[in-house]
């Protein structure tokens, strides 16, 4: 038995310091933002590229998986634009940003609808580059699950998977569409 109060008091600490440890795992942090961006040169001038993508209600116009993208107010901030896919999807999104000299746009999805995340970001852009254009399309979000343990369909994997797709696709058909005119 201790009766000694510093040996007391280390009995202590070192009980503290076993239980906090053990507790440790149950502590453990939800999602972390995930970040995708995706970025191609298209043999065109930046002009005529951002013509084509600039308006918030265009991408049915150069995206071969959306079927109608309307936006209630156009190119002003605050306008919301409702996405629907070829597939039966649908996703709602708000116009954040909108900066025609700078040729770029951000908007934001709370809710993912038809991708597998939350709290969406994303910034697209055209940049010249001498006669062509380098395009570029990022984003972050966080996994459609929040909580931990995920499954697999609303895990981290599966929404970087989706939004880089969404990227990917879009931005080659707007390359074979600009470059075949």
């Amino acid at each position: 038995m201790l009766t000694h109060p510093s040996g007391r008091r280390a009995l202590s600490v070192l009980l503290a310091s076993i239980l906090l440890a053990a507790s440790a795992p149950s502590q453990a942090h939800g999602p972390t933002r995930q970040k995708v961006s995706e970025k191609v040169t298209i043999e065109a001038p930046a002009d005529a590229v951002w013509a084509k993508i600039k308006n918030f209600n265009a991408l049915k116009d150069w995206h071969p998986a959306v079927a109608d993208s309307a936006a209630d107010k156009g190119n002003a901030e605050g306008s919301v634009r409702t996405v629907k896919l070829k597939d039966g999807g649908m996703l709602v999104e708000t116009l954040e940003g909108y900066d025609d000299a700078k040729m770029k746009y951000n908007y934001r999805a709370k809710d993912g609808g038809a991708l597998p995340v939350t709290n969406y970001t994303s910034v697209l852009s055209v940049v010249a580059d001498g006669g062509k254009s380098v395009v570029e399309w990022r984003g972050a979000f966080y996994r459609g699950y929040p909580n931990n343990d995920p499954p697999p369909d609303k895990n981290d994997e599966a929404a970087i998977k989706a939004v880089t797709g969404v990227y990917r696709d879009g931005l080659a058909h707007l390359k074979k569409m600009m470059e075949s005119k």
